[in-house]
């Protein structure tokens, strides 16, 4: 099977049969075998009862629906475990992205070799206040963190290898950072295509500003788990014994200080009075505590089924 569309939805009815149809034009224009996977995350409205309907009239389309709400990332998730295509393409249900990107897209991917392509919405069409200007800075910060060189990290259409599909764990609201996460697992022919973002036809939008807040906290997330997730002595354990080491030393100043005064007849204080003790005892148990920290993340990483789960992408044996 040459693609596999994925469409994650919620409360989504008014706009699933255009996008539907206009898929199917472009694949029957291109004479692509393909698949429509639609997620259905939970909906309150006919969502499904549209789904259940085009599956009636074409084969092609697949569908999932969750109990309830879980969000966007278990959606790919789940989708990316069933979808066929040698190719996957991933697409918001609101009509803000354009089915006739999806060619394109296809030919990076198959023909230059990309891993990833995603999308970049050069000119949106959203609230500049609201959404634009934070998106502006969440992309800035990203890049900068992760070192990809995109535009949009967080825009729904997107281009994926089977390969790259396959290999990739999306969790959490962790479908902001997808090319973070395919970088880290080794996918790096990570591409970007300026495409045509669109108003939205129907209903509003589902994402609420602490979306920004959060992405930070995953962002931060997704760092450290890639620098420290195997090795979490290398950071607690390095930055325990720096603490422990300049407490140690500072209780030692301390000391001597009061010792010289009481060789010299000078006044002095005792040791307890003095706040730079109480700092200094607080430095070094703060440094025991995060060495505890390393050494019981040693632990429960050394005993991770995942602990010697390696990617391979190719074997001569």
């Amino acid at each position: 099977m040459d693609i596999s569309v994925v469409i994650p939805l919620y409360n989504e009815e008014e706009s699933l049969k255009e996008l539907h149809d206009r898929i199917r034009k472009v694949m029957q224009d291109n004479d692509y075998s393909y698949e429509i996977i639609f997620v259905d995350d939970g909906s309150t409205d006919n969502s499904w009862e549209v789904i259940t309907q085009l599956r009636s009239e074409a084969e092609q389309v697949k569908a999932i629906k969750f109990r309830r709400n879980y969000g966007k990332s278990p959606a790919l998730h789940c989708a990316f475990e069933k979808a066929l295509g040698e190719v996957i393409i991933t697409m918001d249900a609101d009509l803000q992205d354009s089915p006739e990107e999806i060619p394109e897209l296809y030919e990076m991917i198959t023909n230059d070799g990309y891993d990833l392509v995603s999308g970049w919405k050069k000119k949106r069409y959203d609230n500049k206040l609201t959404k634009n200007i934070p998106s502006k800075l969440f992309n800035a910060t990203a890049r900068m963190v992760s070192r990809i060189k995109l535009h949009d990290f967080n825009c729904g259409l997107k281009a994926y290898s089977k390969s790259l599909a396959k290999n990739i764990e999306v969790y959490n609201d962790m479908h902001r950072y997808i090319p973070v996460l395919a970088k880290n697992a080794g996918f790096t022919k990570i591409g970007e295509k300026v495409v045509q973002h669109q108003a939205r036809k129907h209903g509003k939008s589902k994402f609420g500003s602490s979306r920004f807040f959060n992405g930070y906290l995953d962002l931060l997330t997704l760092w450290f788990l890639n620098k420290f997730g195997k090795k979490p002595m290398h950071f607690f354990g390095l930055l325990g014994s720096a603490m422990f080491f300049m407490g140690f030393i500072a209780i030692i100043l301390v000391g001597a200080l009061k010792l010289y005064d009481m060789h010299h007849n000078n006044p002095y204080q005792l040791i307890t009075d003095s706040p730079y003790f109480y700092i200094s005892l607080t430095m070094m148990i703060m440094g025991t505590i995060l060495f505890l920290a390393g050494f019981l993340g040693e632990l429960i990483s050394r005993n991770s089924p995942e602990r010697n789960h390696y990617r391979i992408e190719k074997e001569l044996y």
